[in-house]
């Protein structure tokens, strides 16, 4: 019997555009310190790497070792996860499309389990995915291979079955560590100065669609 097979995503910057509501955190915290509204276009390369590094951006003076600031940040952020955030388009017919074959498909995000629960609650996408790990779900996190191999045993996947799908070159590493066909998406938050095509993945898609001729999917297609 052939090996049962899984997709599994990454969150911000590849099932869901996220941007503004972490954005939105931000300027909250510049418009308390008296500084103006941050603009997006130099925020959104830095929405994949985590919130330190979105506040490294958009905050003079903050440095990764700054807990109070960070809480403070996400705080605003809990506040309002979905506010703006939507499915990047194609998402949700890919997933349909998943799922038509019978296929599981589940997330793993270095999103703190508290924030990624609400915000694919939000989206409607909880109840669907057969497995929601966060960065804080286990005691590493990607680029950790541990939360892929962790969703695969819990759905009763194989990972050299599986897709990993990410917009982060973290992604990438973490699936190549897990064993699991990584695929990089070009819709996502990545530095244009080192796009994915660069990140070593065994394969790069501009759109949902095109997962849909991936082997593991095609085989299954009615």
């Amino acid at each position: 019997m052939a090996e049962r097979g899984a997709v599994l995503f990454d969150l911000d910057g590849t099932l869901v555009d996220s941007a503004a509501d972490l954005l939105h955190a931000a300027n909250v915290l510049r418009a308390r310190r008296g500084l103006e509204a941050f603009a997006m276009a130099p925020f959104r390369p830095f929405v994949s790497r985590g919130a330190r590094a979105m506040l490294g951006a958009s905050l003079p003076g903050f440095t990764p070792e700054d807990e109070a600031t960070l809480a403070e940040f996400l705080g605003v952020y809990a506040e309002a996860v979905a506010a703006h955030s939507r499915l990047f388009p194609g998402v949700e017919s890919l997933l349909d499309a998943i799922e038509a074959r019978g296929l599981r498909w589940g997330i793993v995000t270095n999103k703190a389990e508290g924030l990624a629960r609400p915000l694919c609650e939000a989206l409607r996408l909880l109840p669907r995915c057969a497995v929601l790990i966060g960065g804080d779900s286990l005691p590493q996190r990607k680029p950790h291979p541990l939360p892929l191999i962790e969703a695969c045993r819990r759905i009763e996947a194989a990972p050299a079955a599986s897709l990993y799908l990410g917009d982060d070159p973290r992604d990438i590493e973490a699936a190549h560590a897990a064993g699991l066909r990584g695929i990089a998406v070009d819709w996502g938050y990545y530095d244009p100065a080192h796009p994915p095509g660069a990140w070593g993945a065994q394969r790069v898609i501009s759109a949902p669609v095109h997962l849909l001729d991936e082997p593991l999917l095609r085989e299954r297609a009615a």
